[in-house]
């Protein structure tokens, strides 16, 4: 009886993962070093993480709109301009989001494939 409950939990954490990976990858482009370098011209940059990692080092141009405060934020935006998105290696708060930027009508959202800390580009 205790197997069925574990293989019946794992499936429902599988199916959950498989579940966020889906709606993640149909609101947002994930990219990689370069391409998100070439966006960088033209897109808004914004950092995810928290104000002290962000003062510690961050992408050069970036502007930190910590999750606590990003849909406060999402005013400062402007949506027909792509919005390009990273926090240190793509970790929970990237799905959290890019679902509330999809809900908010920005169609062009782009992640950084690996996060700050694959990042090779300019820093400050």
């Amino acid at each position: 009886m205790i197997w069925m409950i574990l293989i019946l939990i794992s499936l429902l954490i599988i199916a959950y993962s498989a579940w966020n990976y889906y709606r993640l990858k149909k609101a947002v482009t994930f990219v990689g070093n370069d391409e998100f370098s070439q966006l960088m011209r033209v897109g808004q940059l914004l950092d995810v993480r928290e104000p002290g990692r962000f003062h510690q080092k961050h992408i050069l141009g970036a502007r930190n709109f910590p999750f606590k405060q990003f849909e406060a934020s999402l005013g400062a935006l402007n949506k027909e301009k792509p919005v390009l998105i990273y926090d240190d290696n793509r970790g929970a708060l990237i799905p959290r989001v890019a679902n509330i930027l999809k809900k908010a009508g920005f169609d062009r959202v782009y992640v950084l494939e690996n996060g700050f800390d694959g990042w090779d580009g300019k820093t400050k």
